[in-house]
């Protein structure tokens, strides 16, 4: 591809989010739920735009699942590499997958605004592609479906 696809994001599924949330705070991640506090038990996530490296997300196992329809359950990472548009998410999920790669949710419009993918790398690891956000194409996003059954 070329110098415009960069790693942009990693999401860490957690297990517990108020152990991780503090753990990571000890490494100095400054992790917020962005002033939504029911969302509290299943997002969390750094300020974009006070962090110059990649952007940190713990989302609980069950928020996992709600954004990754091939996410096999537990703990663990998502890398999310950021491609220039909307139609290079759906050209690189063909490639990628074209290519052997297995599909873990085919390119869709997330809730967020952004064109959303993800495929599996060679051992299984899950890789987003996101475009950036369009605010035009944001929907308001529902607590994730274990949460409604509490």
């Amino acid at each position: 591809m070329s110098e415009d696809v960069y790693l942009s994001q990693v999401n860490i599924v957690v297990s517990d989010m108020d152990a991780s949330a503090a753990f990571y705070a000890r490494l100095g991640v400054h992790l917020t739920d962005g002033g939504m506090p029911e969302w509290a038990p299943h997002h969390r996530s750094t300020d974009e735009a006070a962090t110059e490296s990649a952007h940190v997300d713990l989302d609980s196992v069950v928020f996992a699942s709600d954004w990754n329809r091939g996410w096999q359950g537990g703990a663990g990472v998502v890398l999310t590499f950021r491609v220039p548009t909307r139609d290079d998410v759906d050209r690189l999920h063909r490639e990628l997958t074209d290519a052997g790669h297995a599909s873990q949710q085919g390119p869709y419009d997330a809730f967020w605004g952004a064109r959303f993918a993800i495929v599996a790398d060679p051992d299984g690891n899950a890789v987003g592609l996101m475009s950036p956000s369009d605010p035009t194409r944001r929907s308001a996003p529902t607590l994730p479906a274990a949460q409604l059954d509490s």
